[in-house]
């Protein structure tokens, strides 16, 4: 089974990946993926499953980890659960942690699950819009990457100090 996953960036409204992977695949191994489709050095990341509302909940680590900070639940390594294991818990949301230290993430989100196409290879990009947010620097967005929003709410101000336009019909 192939899962599809959208891939959203809270630092880029216009930044949008559809991924495309084998329901086999560990965490580690979509980990992987992902470093390599958005062109990334390796790094410490984690992934968490979250709830409708994007709260962190169970933490997956890239290393075995010693225990849980403050009693949380001792992470669990991502190469010992599968994307299947999670699809069958019902866990259709991730967050990918890929900046420990600037609580940097990505937001995916399960969309599809059918059967592989004939002629594709998996893992697969199978949508992308925008360029990558920059892994180091977080600030680094050019004017044309901005926020859909941004550009939405610039027409608003197109009536400022107009007083010929009357509201009142």
């Amino acid at each position: 089974m192939i899962l599809k996953f959208r891939m959203l960036s809270d630092e880029n409204d216009n930044f949008v990946r559809d991924l495309e992977v084998s329901h086999e695949m560990t965490l580690a191994e979509f980990n992987d993926f992902i470093v390599r489709a958005l062109g990334y050095d390796n790094c410490m990341s984690s992934f968490f499953t979250a709830d409708d509302l994007w709260e962190r909940q169970r933490e997956f680590t890239l290393m075995d980890m010693d225990g849980g900070v403050g009693g949380e639940e001792k992470p669990i390594p991502m190469s010992e659960i599968t994307l299947a294991e999670l699809a069958v818990a019902e866990c259709n949301k991730l967050i990918w942690q890929f900046d420990m230290f600037g609580d940097r993430a990505m937001y995916l989100e399960l969309v599809n699950a059918g059967q592989p196409e004939k002629g594709l290879k998996y893992p697969r990009v199978a949508f992308e819009n925008a360029p990558v947010p920059d892994q180091y620097d977080p600030d680094a967005v050019s004017s044309d990457e901005g926020s859909i929003f941004d550009e939405m709410m610039g027409d608003f101000g197109e009536f400022d100090g107009d007083d010929n336009y009357d509201d009142e019909y």
